[in-house]
């Protein structure tokens, strides 16, 4: 079994994840302005905020945009002084690629002011294999072009982007026209697939990832190459990792205590356990997941020892994928979920009303050690640019 008790990098990970204590800042410390598009419950600016702190900055969120009301409330509580829209994109930033800034655009710009990062992963479904009926060709992957617009409107330093693998298929090209506005507009672009693992996430997930550098001496693909070297010798790291100390914490509320299956799925959960298999037999799943099923991983148990499968919107239900319990006879619950996408044990999703929408802003969650692997790399950057140009700025914020 692996050790991760000798591990500086493994030790800090798993205290900023078990933490109940919202992270401070020191009031001196100079700041990272930023703005987080489709922010969700905010997993790409923890990251960043984690990163910035290691540096000895403060992040001053100028801008958290999402549709998601309950999703605004979640990142409200993890940023009080941030400038929240909940709003579509769209209405936000309703202006064309390469056009004149509309009215709505300048008068948002002036009150974000200067970037320093901006994040984004715009909703991923169009693109996902899972999603048959449209497949590639989906309406919502033309929100991937709204990066690009908000490229032109801000114009900040950095930009990180993630989203599933299969974005780069998309009918509408949306990857490349975007980087081919980012480079129009004289971003340094590196942009690949990355196996999250490397950074410590335990899970089996890969991402597709753009950095886009303006100003900063630094080769923005060699960046994104880099992401794909293991951060320490004890990755990937094992389900036991993030969620052992869990095992009996069941709870009276939502967020402690996993969804009740159908008696059938309780049946093949029991199964599981009584023949000790991580795999439920042909025999045993629903007619369309027998022979010739794509997704081996449904119905399946957990292992202790080996990391997650990709965290999904679907982890209340054993037939969504491999999220039985390694050692107790049910699902996961939204707080391991949560340990998994390594979304910290302070993030309040205990406000959250529903298991539907638990499940919505977990799953859809970027997991905050990508965005840290990278900031922890891009800030120094930052602060060297910032030197040389004698831009310091302080406040007290986060």
């Amino acid at each position: 079994m692996t050790s991760y008790e000798d591990c500086p990098i493994c030790q800090t990970d798993t205290l900023a994840l078990r933490s109940y204590d919202l992270p401070v800042s020191n009031p001196s410390w100079p700041v990272m302005n930023v703005a987080d598009l489709f922010s969700g419950c905010g997993g790409l600016s923890l990251g960043i905020q984690r990163a910035a702190h290691h540096s000895g900055y403060s992040i001053d969120v100028r801008l958290a945009l999402d549709s998601d009301p309950i999703a605004m409330n979640v990142y409200n509580d993890l940023f009080p002084t941030a400038n929240p829209v909940c709003d579509s994109i769209e209405k936000v930033l309703d202006g064309e690629i390469g056009a004149h800034l509309t009215e709505t655009e300048t008068e948002l710009v002036l009150k974000v002011g200067d970037l320093d990062f901006m994040l984004g992963g715009p909703p991923c479904q169009g693109h996902s294999n899972l999603n048959n009926h449209s497949r590639r060709d989906d309406p919502r992957n033309g929100l991937y072009l709204r990066m690009a617009r908000a490229a032109e409107v801000f114009k900040p330093t950095a930009i990180i982007m993630e989203n599933v693998p299969t974005v780069t298929y998309d009918v509408q090209k949306a990857v490349h026209r975007t980087i081919d506005c980012l480079k129009s507009l004289k971003y340094a672009v590196g942009e690949g697939v990355v196996d999250l693992s490397n950074l410590g996430v335990p899970q089996s997930r890969r991402r597709h990832i753009i950095i886009a550098l303006q100003k900063c001496e630094v080769n923005a693909q060699e960046l994104v190459d880099s992401l794909q070297s293991p951060i320490c010798e004890h990755v990937p790291r094992t389900v036991r990792w993030a969620i052992e100390d869990l095992e009996d914490d069941e709870k009276a509320t939502v967020f402690d205590s996993a969804s009740i299956p159908y008696p059938i799925n309780q049946s093949r959960i029991d199964w599981l356990f009584d023949h000790d298999r991580n795999d439920l037999p042909n025999k045993l799943r629903p007619p369309c997941h027998r022979s010739d099923h794509s997704y081996p991983a449904m119905y399946g148990r957990m292992d202790w020892d080996l990391p997650a499968q990709t965290v999904t919107t679907g982890f209340n239900c054993m037939g969504q994928g491999r999220y039985v319990h390694p050692s107790r006879r049910r699902v996961i619950t939204p707080h391991e979920a949560a340990r998994l996408q390594t979304l910290p044990d302070y993030v309040n999703f205990r406000s959250v009303p529903t298991r539907k929408h638990l499940a919505k802003l977990i799953g859809n969650s970027v997991p905050p050690l990508l965005s840290f692997a990278i900031g922890k790399t891009v800030i120094p950057l930052l602060k060297n640019l910032r030197s040389s140009s004698n831009e310091p700025r302080t406040s007290n914020v986060a």
